[in-house]
């Protein structure tokens, strides 16, 4: 039996494990609240636990990167989603802030495989023509799993204490592992896959993707001026994205003084904006190409470019004393940081080839955290002297800067090894079909 447009069903797969991996990184920020008053845990120390995943997660998305590269998705994917499935659970034996922040670090040495494992599935399972829209439905995963953990980890809590939270996240991370172990297979081993849309997706693959492409190692990758037009954007973007995963919980009990079951009803808002910034992003990239005669990868710098000028709006959060107001500027912050970032993930994928994007994205994912890193530590400390709202500002300017190295650094058509010519694009008639 042949399933048609079995590619899709591949990408909700990646997708629901996005939404698991985000999903267990999100229970502390919900969870922090309550936590923090029955630890006795600071808001300083907090930013530390923070700062534990955020260290191990960077440093670890180049190695990650690289043991994908080396084992393949499909193990390499489930040795890492087992692992951080445990790694959740076992939080709920923290004791204070520092135990927390060993867990933590923990689950950021094992999640850190999420994000190049999804670039790398997609860019198995899709032609060129496809991977925008692929990966801004993948991507949505990051910000369904930030969506669905205020309500699960605050029903946790009202009913059996916050360690019921990591632990019910790790077991639904478990059955996920399974899932995969199961059903992702290469196009090329895909028994359910139909000859026609096998060779629609091998057909539609750069030359740089093909099998026996050349991988590139570590030194190579980070020598190209490729690499870094992608790394600087990523430093200097992901500080906004990791505070709204680990401080929007916080601020609306701190600043906005909003409750426990107001905050299950409001926080996850930001992160169904940002589903929205994922698919609407994806698409915009051929719409835009079609519509402006601009190339495919020009295309995805323009989708960047109207997501981080959006960014201006959680940037102007200070000046409105509704909290509802509040919550709509991060509304716009959550839709504008996911269309640029996943324009950002399509343009890595662009520029390098199969047997290399999962190490440069884990490359260019570790300096995205180590940027993340320094701005929680700088939060932590500077947000009881001069508060949220002009920490919300820098996060906007930052977002436009890395628009501008992208525009200004990245080049099409440039790799790191040769390559043969690139095969015929099929024809939109095929693409219909498959």
């Amino acid at each position: 039996m042949k399933f048609k447009g079995m590619r899709w069903w591949m990408v909700g797969l990646v997708t629901l494990g996005l939404i698991v991996n985000y999903l267990a990184r999100n229970t502390l920020s919900v969870a922090a609240p309550t936590m923090m008053s029955e630890l006795h845990i600071s808001t300083q120390q907090y930013s530390y636990i923070v700062v534990a995943w955020q260290v191990c997660y960077a440093v670890m998305q180049p190695v990650a990167g690289y043991v994908l590269d080396a084992i393949g998705t499909k193990i390499g994917f489930a040795v890492f989603a087992l692992a951080w499935s445990l790694a959740c659970a076992s939080a709920a034996l923290a004791t204070g802030w520092q135990s927390m922040a060993f867990f933590r670090g923990l689950l950021g040495l094992t999640e850190a495989a999420g994000i190049p494992a999804g670039v790398k599935a997609t860019t198995e399972w899709f032609p060129a023509r496809e991977r925008s829209v692929a990966i801004g439905w993948f991507n949505i995963g990051s910000s369904i799993g930030a969506l669905c953990a205020p309500p699960l980890v605050v029903w946790c809590i009202l009913h059996a204490g916050w360690q019921t939270a990591f632990v019910v996240v790790g077991a639904i991370g478990t059955v996920w592992t399974l899932l995969w172990a199961l059903f992702y297979k290469h196009p090329r081993d895909q028994k359910l896959l139909s000859d026609q849309e096998r060779d629609y997706i091998l057909s539609g693959q750069e030359a740089k993707h093909s099998d026996n492409a050349r991988k590139a190692g570590w030194r190579q990758i980070v020598k190209s001026r490729n690499f870094w037009s992608i790394a600087i954007p990523r430093f200097l973007s992901e500080p906004a994205w990791q505070t709204f995963n680990a401080w929007i919980p916080l601020y609306m009990a701190t600043e906005r003084h909003m409750n426990l079951k107001e905050i299950a009803a409001f926080a996850w808002l930001p992160f169904l904006a940002a589903d929205i910034g994922c698919v609407l992003g994806g698409y915009l990239s051929p719409i835009i190409h079609k519509r402006f005669n601009v190339s495919l990868f020009q295309s995805r710098k323009w989708v960047m470019a109207i997501g981080s000028l959006a960014m201006i709006g959680p940037g102007c959060v200070g000046l409105v004393d509704s909290p509802y107001a509040a919550i709509g500027l991060l509304c716009i912050g959550g839709f504008a940081h996911q269309t640029l970032s996943g324009a950002l993930y399509s343009i890595t994928s662009d520029v390098f080839g199969k047997n290399e994007v999962a190490t440069a994205t884990g490359l260019a994912g570790m300096s995205g955290y180590l940027g993340a890193t320094l701005f929680t530590l700088l939060f932590g400390v500077l947000v009881t002297h001069v508060g949220y709202s002009p920490m919300f500002v820098v996060l906007a300017v930052f977002d436009v800067l890395a628009a501008i190295v992208v525009w200004m650094l990245v080049r099409e058509g440039s790799s790191n090894t040769p390559h043969p010519p690139m095969k015929a694009v099929p024809t939109v008639q095929a693409a219909q079909n498959s």
